[in-house]
């Protein structure tokens, strides 16, 4: 008999709370799931998404129905951020605390949503209705700060609109767009794409997906309407592109649910001549058009005006997001018809060939450590064994990228040919996509792209009615940064904590379940079928000496233009913020670049002009990382980021190294020290010890690179810090420096006072106002919402 006192009763219940038959509802899951201990995570995954959290009784029943011991159970489910242990509200508002979202405000969000809603001691409303969560990140840096309750995200969220949001989520909760009118079955006419991205989303595309159904509708146009996947252009969604029959194109950015009528009958007659006469479409339209032209709106579609979005694409060069913003995700004809799956039967013709036209194109694993990617499939190649796997590593933990989130909704069945050409050239005949659960939508992308192939005989027994077997299933991520190391990774799926292993062995001699295992990155496998079809000089010679082909970035922070970009290995830091995302905004000063996450560094703006690869960005104390590239500028804090990240690290250490564990914690306690102007100049050369250390002594990346942020704070912006041991905090972000101060602009329009939720600001109308700085909690109210930008913020130390 099983034992469960290792499982800690953590029931809270109300009394008015209805009891819930978990028995029911594990029984039910059983059946699904299976019984096995290695599917403990699904299990999991399952009963949070029924009971909406995790219960001590349910934990111990599913000890006595399956395999799983309730020592395994109780660690698993405390190890994993995704797994609630307490009662949870009805709806989870998620606060992203991403790089891009932090440099831009979300701790202050987060805060406004809890004064908003009444949340104090814990993160749940009174009325159980809602629930605050702050997340590493939701993967929509362009729209920081971002916050997604449940299914919906808000982008560029400031604190003063927690309010409106909450009204609005409440508002439409209810409505229900039927799938079937995003359905168009005209395939003539003109062409008119819009993006489906998670960032499109967020942005509204999918309320400028239903305007275009219902003016095309009115107006009878003859219109082919494509939903497409990422378009790259982020930060400027929605994105709605004309594509005449002649070929001639048109893209508005910005747009808005009201402009779309005008939009399209610029561009589409009427299909009836009633509709004609009801719409006078040249001289309304024109109007329209010059009206949105003086306002600045949306680019008019001729080159002059898209002379912005030339710039951000002419910089680029395709090859994993090859006919990106013109191909629909979920499209398998939309896929063939480019070309797609050409690479694979010219692998199922001559599999012999695969491994070392993958090591003579130069591809290195673009998941952040760079090992050539030819050689790891050969090691696996080479293994004498009966099983094989493949496992894709779409765990994308680090805050502030979302290279792998945008390739996989946008290109499910390229990775997918990836991935079943790397299992031809493995001898593997099983694939396994290991997504975070907090992608929803590449998950549901991935996992309809994967039906359609078994459909098509693409994926299963005898693929393409060849020789070679091979099937797919997902595994979704129950929240761990530590899981994008891929023996930490191998772990979870094997129902366990996500703790890293010493090695050797590699996955790719002993792996998941004890078979030779390969783990490639998601942008590594969407290469692979243009790599195959074009062959590898075309690659190779693409990139740097040692670094060949292309890298994806998610381009976000302090950028006028951010999104997602494929460049040619080898373009400057310079020519991708200031060519590409058009640097910093006006009257701002372009500062650093942080590139890598958590494990890469900050990269000062007086080291623009290095060339990104993986040497380049190695030498300057920073590292390629999986592609996130987050701009800073001169209203940021290097020890702010230093300590941001510090933070984020020492939160995700699985704990099984002593440096790791309570080294980061050492350091984090130096970082929080001096963003309160409490630390001495000895305890810099003391921080500086700890990071050498623990980038010594730690077992695995996560460990050993956690210093990388602070060591390359300390060498390029050491006069900051010591600046800090003053109390002096230049950028105004380290909140225990500064104050808020009101200006002379001040008209007294009493704003300012009226959105103070502490009343730090009397109410004195025409009267220049004043803050009380002992009631004032620096919520940032005040200058978000100052019509004469009177509040102005002034660090202690120079005050």
């Amino acid at each position: 008999m099983k034992k469960d006192s290792h499982i800690k009763n953590s029931n809270c219940h109300c009394e008015t709370e209805k009891p819930v038959d978990f028995r029911k509802a594990v029984d039910e899951i059983l059946l699904q799931t299976g019984t096995a201990e290695d599917r403990v995570i699904v299990i999991l995954q399952e009963l949070q998404k029924r009971i909406n959290y995790l219960p001590s009784e349910a934990l111990k029943y599913i000890c006595e129905k399956t395999e799983i011991t309730p020592g395994q159970i109780s660690g698993v489910s405390t190890f994993y951020s995704q797994f609630r242990h307490l009662p949870s509200g009805k709806h989870t508002v998620k606060v992203c605390m991403g790089t891009a979202c932090h440099v831009k405000g979300s701790l202050l969000v987060s805060e406004a949503f809890k004064r908003t809603l009444g949340i104090k001691d814990i993160n749940t409303s009174a009325d159980n209705l809602f629930s605050v969560e702050e997340v590493a990140c939701l993967g929509c840096c362009t729209l920081a700060p971002v916050v997604q309750i449940d299914d919906k995200t808000y982008g560029h969220v400031k604190p003063t609109d927690t309010e409106s949001i909450i009204k609005d989520f409440l508002g439409s909760r209810n409505k229900d767009v039927k799938d079937s009118r995003n359905k168009q079955e005209n395939t003539s006419g003109t062409e008119v794409r819009i993006g489906i991205g998670s960032c499109c989303v967020a942005g509204g595309s999918k309320e400028i997906l239903s305007e275009i159904l219902i003016v095309s509708e009115r107006y009878s146009l003859n219109l082919n309407l494509k939903p497409v996947g990422c378009v790259g252009v982020c930060n400027q969604t929605p994105l709605l592109e004309i594509v005449q029959e002649t070929g001639s194109h048109a893209r508005y950015t910005n747009v808005r649910k009201s402009e779309v009528e005008d939009i399209l009958l610029r561009h589409i007659k009427p299909g009836k001549l009633s509709k004609k006469i009801i719409y006078r479409i040249n001289d309304l339209a024109d109007t329209f058009l010059s009206d949105a032209k003086a306002q600045g709106r949306f680019n008019i579609p001729d080159e002059l005006r898209e002379k912005h979005l030339n710039n951000f694409l002419q910089y680029q060069l395709h090859l994993a997001t090859k006919d990106n913003g013109r191909l629909t995700p979920d499209s398998l004809e939309d896929y063939i018809s480019s070309g797609g799956f050409d690479a694979l039967m010219k692998c199922i013709a001559d599999a012999s060939s695969i491994i070392n036209t993958i090591k003579d194109s130069g591809l290195r694993g673009r998941g952040g450590a760079g090992f050539p990617t030819g050689k790891k499939w050969e090691i696996v190649s080479g293994k004498n064994s009966l099983k094989k796997y493949v496992i894709c590593n779409g765990d994308e933990g680090d805050p502030g990228a979302f290279m792998d989130r945008m390739l996989l909704e946008s290109f499910p069945f390229r990775v997918i040919e990836g991935m079943i050409i790397a299992g031809i050239a493995s001898g593997s005949d099983e694939g396994i996509f290991y997504i975070r659960a907090e992608y929803p939508l590449a998950v549901s992308r991935v996992r309809g792209a994967i039906k359609q192939c078994y459909d098509k005989g693409i994926l299963g027994n005898g693929i393409f009615e060849s020789a070679y077997n091979f099937n797919i299933s997902i595994f979704e991520g129950a929240g761990a940064f530590v899981c994008g190391e891929e023996t930490a990774l191998i772990a979870s799926l094997e129902g366990k904590r996500g703790t890293p292993h010493i090695r050797p062995p590699y996955p790719a001699e002993n792996g998941f379940k004890g078979f030779p295992t390969l783990v490639n990155n998601v942008e590594t496998l969407s290469l692979v079928p243009w790599i195959i079809s074009n062959g590898a000089e075309s690659f190779s010679k693409i990139g740097t000496e040692k670094s060949k082909g292309t890298k994806v970035f998610a381009l976000a922070g302090k950028i006028s233009k951010g999104g997602l970009i494929e460049v040619q290995m080898g373009t400057t830091i310079r020519q991708i913020v200031e060519n590409i995302g058009d640097g910093v905004s006006a009257g701002r000063t372009f500062k650093a670049v942080q590139i890598g996450g958590p494990s890469g560094g900050c990269i000062p703006a007086s080291a623009a002009d290095t060339p990104v690869d993986y040497e380049e960005l190695s030498r300057l104390g920073a590292m390629m990382g999986s592609g996130g590239m987050v701009v800073l500028d001169d209203t940021d804090c290097m020890v702010d980021m230093a300590k941001y990240f510090l933070e984020f690290t020492h939160k995700q250490s699985c704990g099984k190294c002593t440096f790791c564990r309570i080294g980061t914690k050492h350091m984090l306690n130096i970082l929080t020290r001096l963003t309160e102007g409490k630390a001495g100049l000895p305890e810099l050369d003391e921080l500086e010890r700890l990071c050498i250390s623990v980038k010594n002594g730690s077992l695995c990346g996560l460990g050993k690179t956690a210093p990388n942020p602070v060591l390359t704070g300390l060498r390029y912006f050491r006069q900051e810090y010591e600046e800090h041991t003053k109390g002096i905090c230049r950028a105004g972000r380290c909140r225990e420096l500064i104050k808020y101060n009101i200006t002379d602009n001040c008209t007294g329009c009493t704003k300012c006072s009226q959105f103070c939720p502490v009343k730090a600001i009397p109410f004195t109308p025409y009267s220049k106002h004043e803050i009380s700085q002992e009631l004032c909690t620096k919520c940032d109210n005040c200058r978000i919402i100052c019509p004469e930008q009177a509040i102005e913020l002034i660090s202690d130390g120079l005050s």
